[in-house]
C-alpha cells in the first residue's frame, strides 16, 4: 500500500464515485477505484492494527493487519485476497463476507484469515 495517507474527503469522494458509478452500471474510473479501495484499507488498519494477516486486494494494494503472530519471510500463513468491487462492497456493508465467500470472490487462508468480525468498515 503506498505510505501516502489518504484524506477523509478524498477517501469519501472516491466511494462516492464508485458508488455513483456502480448504480449508472458503468466502471468506476481506474483512479476512484484505486483511492477508494486504498482508504479502505487504511481504515481497516487503523481498526485493526497488527501483522498477522494479509489483506490483499490486487492491482491496487495489501496490508498487514490483526495483532498476533508477524511473519517475515515468504507467503504470510493468513492471507485475504479479494477484487476491488468485492472489497468495497464488504468493508462499506453493502456485502456480507459469507455472501461473498460462498460466491467464490474471497480467498482466504489460514486460521485467521477470516476478518468479518472486522466489516463493515465505517468510513
Amino acid at each position: 500500500m503506498a505510505t501516502r495517507r489518504i484524506s477523509t474527503d478524498d477517501g469519501r469522494a472516491a466511494l462516492s464515485a464508485v458508488a455513483a458509478a456502480v448504480v449508472a452500471s458503468i466502471p468506476p474510473s481506474r483512479t476512484d477505484n484505486a483511492t477508494a479501495v486504498r482508504y479502505l484499507l487504511q481504515l481497516l488498519v487503523e481498526k485493526a492494527p497488527g501483522n498477522s494477516v494479509e489483506v490483499r486486494v490486487p492491482p491496487f494494494g495489501a496490508v498487514q493487519v490483526v495483532e498476533g503472530p508477524r511473519h517475515t519471510r515468504g507467503t504470510p500463513p493468513n492471507v485475504v485476497e479479494t477484487d476491488a468491487a468485492t472489497w468495497i462492497a464488504l468493508a462499506t456493508g453493502a456485502e456480507k463476507w459469507m455472501d461473498a465467500a460462498r460466491a467464490g470472490r474471497i480467498s482466504a487462508s489460514g486460521t485467521r484469515a477470516d476478518i468479518s468480525h472486522l466489516l463493515p468498515l465505517r468510513p
